[in-house]
C-alpha cells in the first residue's frame, strides 16, 4: 500500500473538456452545483501598443483539481468531531457517521474541497475512489480523462517523475498545507504569474 497517494496534472495537455469533472459528478451521482473535482478556465492579458501596432499578449490554460490529500489537511484540524481523518495511504476521507454538516472544514480548506450535501446534511469530497483503487482500478476522473492529463500514484514516485511544481494560478500556496500535488504547469503559467489573471469560468468553481 502506497504510503501518500498524490495527483499529478499535466496542464499542457489539459483541454478544459471537463469530461473527468462528469465522471466524477456521474460516479458519486452529485447534483447540480456539488462537485469534487474542478477545472479552473484561466484567462489574461490584452492588446499592447508597440510602436504602430497593437500587439496581443492575450493567455488562456485550465487547470483540473480536485482534494489534494495534503500532508497538512487543515480539514481534518478543523474537523470537531474526528468525521474528517488521514488513512494509512495517505487519503484524506469523511466518517459520515461522525459527520455532524457543520462545514468548518470547508471553512479551513483553501482548495474548497470539502462540499456540503443538503441531502444528507453532511460534508462529502472527494476520497480518491478508494472502491475503484481496491478493485485495482485508477479513480475515475484518471480513467475517464481523454487527454491522459490526469495521473496517480505514491507521491514520491510522481514528483521523481514529473517533479514537484504545484504552485500554479490560482492556487494557494503550497507552504499552507502541503498538497499532495504535482503540476506540469502550461506554458503560459508564467504569465498569469505575472499580469492579471482571472478565472474565465468562475461560476462554476
Amino acid at each position: 500500500m502506497p504510503k501518500q497517494y498524490g495527483f499529478f496534472i499535466n496542464s499542457k495537455l489539459c483541454s478544459g473538456c471537463k469530461t473527468c469533472l462528469m465522471a466524477c459528478k456521474d460516479k458519486h451521482d452529485l447534483e447540480v452545483g456539488r462537485k469534487f473535482r474542478r477545472v479552473y478556465e484561466v484567462t489574461g492579458g490584452a492588446w499592447v501598443e508597440q510602436g504602430a501596432a497593437w500587439i496581443p499578449n492575450v493567455f488562456a490554460y485550465n487547470l483540473s483539481i480536485s482534494c489534494n490529500h495534503c500532508e497538512n489537511p487543515v480539514c481534518v484540524k478543523a474537523c470537531p468531531t474526528g468525521a474528517h481523518h488521514k488513512r494509512e495511504d495517505g487519503i484524506v476521507d469523511i466518517d459520515p457517521d461522525k459527520c455532524i454538516g457543520c462545514r468548518y472544514c470547508a471553512m479551513a480548506c483553501p482548495y474548497g474541497a470539502p462540499q456540503y450535501d443538503e441531502k444528507s446534511g453532511k460534508m462529502t469530497k472527494c476520497n480518491f475512489c478508494i472502491d475503484e483503487l481496491e478493485a485495482g482500478r485508477p479513480p475515475v476522473c484518471v480513467a475517464a480523462c481523454p487527454m491522459r492529463a490526469i495521473h496517480y500514484g505514491e507521491i514520491d514516485t510522481l514528483r521523481e517523475k514529473y517533479g514537484t511544481a504545484c504552485d500554479v494560478f490560482p492556487l494557494p500556496p503550497s507552504d499552507k498545507t502541503r498538497p499532495n500535488l504535482v503540476i506540469a504547469p502550461h506554458h503560459n503559467a508564467a504569465k498569469a504569474n505575472a499580469q492579471s489573471a482571472q478565472i474565465a469560468n468562475e461560476e462554476e468553481v
